[in-house]
C-alpha cells in the first residue's frame, strides 16, 4: 500500500469514528434515561441472556446512525444477516455490554462499537455512560480516553493487576504466579478497554465472547501499545460465520507473552 493510500485510508476512519463517537454516546443517553428505572426485560431464545427495552432502543438508535446501503450489520440484538459476509465495511455493536450489570443498577456496563473492514476492526468507540468515558481509536491513528491519548502498561507478572474470570485467576494465584486479582468488570468489553487505559495491566476473557463483545476493545488495546490474541497467540478475525471466540488474553507486549505461557500451562495440566 502506498503511503497516500494509507493516509487516506486512515482519514476515513476518523470520518467512521466520529460517527461511532457520536453513535455510542446518544444510544448511552438512551440507555441511561432508562437506567435505575423500572425495566421490561425478557430472556433471549431458550437461554438465560437477559435483554431489556433499554439494549433494543439503543440498538435502533445505533442502527439509524450507523447503516448505509452496503454496510454490514451484526448485533447482539439483531436477527443475524447472512449478508453481513459479502460486505466490505460491517458494523459490529453491542447495544449494551453489560446488561446484567445495567439490570443491577452497576456502573461497569457500556455501549461498544466498531467497523470492521476485511476481518479487523479500523474504527472503535466505547462509552461507559454512568462514569462518562469515552474510548475512542482508529487503526493506525491511536486509542484515546475523553481525548486524552493512552496506553498500555509494561512489565512481567509478578504485581500485575489482572481482570478476567475467579476460576482462572484463583489457579494463577495458588500456583504461586505473583499477579493482583482485580474485581470483576461485567462488561468484557471495558475490561478489555481498561487494558488500554491501563487501569489493568492486563485482562482475560474465559470463552465464548462474542465479535460485539470484543471488537471496539480489540482496535483499542492495539492502538494504545497493546496485544490481544486468543491463547494460540492468533489476531481475532471478524465476522465469520460464526462469530464466538474463545479464551482471549490482553496485556501489553511482555506481559502479553508471559501470561500466554502461563495459562498454556495450567491449561494442559491434569485436572
Amino acid at each position: 500500500m502506498q503511503a497516500s493510500e494509507l493516509t487516506a485510508g486512515q482519514g476515513a476512519y476518523r470520518h467512521d469514528r466520529d460517527r461511532l463517537a457520536v453513535a455510542v454516546q446518544e444510544a448511552g443517553a438512551v440507555a441511561f434515561a432508562l437506567f435505575g428505572g423500572p425495566l421490561r426485560t425478557w430472556t433471549k431464545g431458550t437461554g438465560d441472556s437477559p435483554v431489556t427495552e433499554a439494549d433494543i432502543a439503543a440498538n435502533d438508535l445505533l442502527h439509524k446512525h450507523l447503516q448505509r446501503d452496503g454496510d454490514g450489520w451484526l448485533s447482539e440484538e439483531s436477527e443475524n444477516d447472512p449478508a453481513r459476509l459479502e460486505a466490505e465495511r460491517v458494523w459490529v455493536v453491542d447495544p449494551i455490554d453489560g446488561t446484567r450489570a445495567f439490570m443491577a443498577g452497576r456502573e461497569d456496563w457500556t455501549i461498544s462499537a466498531a467497523l470492521v473492514v476485511a476481518g479487523r476492526p479500523v474504527a472503535a468507540a466505547l462509552y461507559a455512560p454512568v462514569t462518562r468515558e469515552l474510548f475512542l481509536a482508529t487503526a493506525g491513528g491511536g486509542a484515546t480516553r475523553n481525548g486524552e491519548v493512552i496506553g498500555v502498561t509494561n512489565g512481567g507478572l509478578n504485581g500485575a493487576r489482572i481482570g478476567g474470570p475467579k476460576r482462572v485467576l484463583d489457579r494463577m494465584v495458588a500456583a504461586g504466579a505473583g499477579v493482583a486479582p482485580m474485581p470483576r468488570i461485567h462488561s468484557l468489553a471495558l475490561r478489555l478497554a481498561r487494558v488500554a487505559d491501563g487501569s489493568l495491566d492486563a485482562a482475560m476473557a474465559g470463552g465464548n465472547g462474542h465479535d460485539w463483545d470484543l471488537a471496539a476493545a480489540d482496535l483499542l488495546v492495539h492502538e494504545a501499545g497493546g496485544v490481544m490474541t486468543a491463547l494460540d497467540g492468533r489476531t481475532l478475525i471478524y465476522n465469520r460465520p460464526e462469530p464466538v471466540h474463545g479464551v482471549l488474553i490482553a496485556a501489553g507486549r511482555e506481559r502479553h507473552a508471559a501470561l500466554v505461557d502461563l495459562v498454556r500451562a495450567q491449561t494442559s495440566e491434569p485436572g
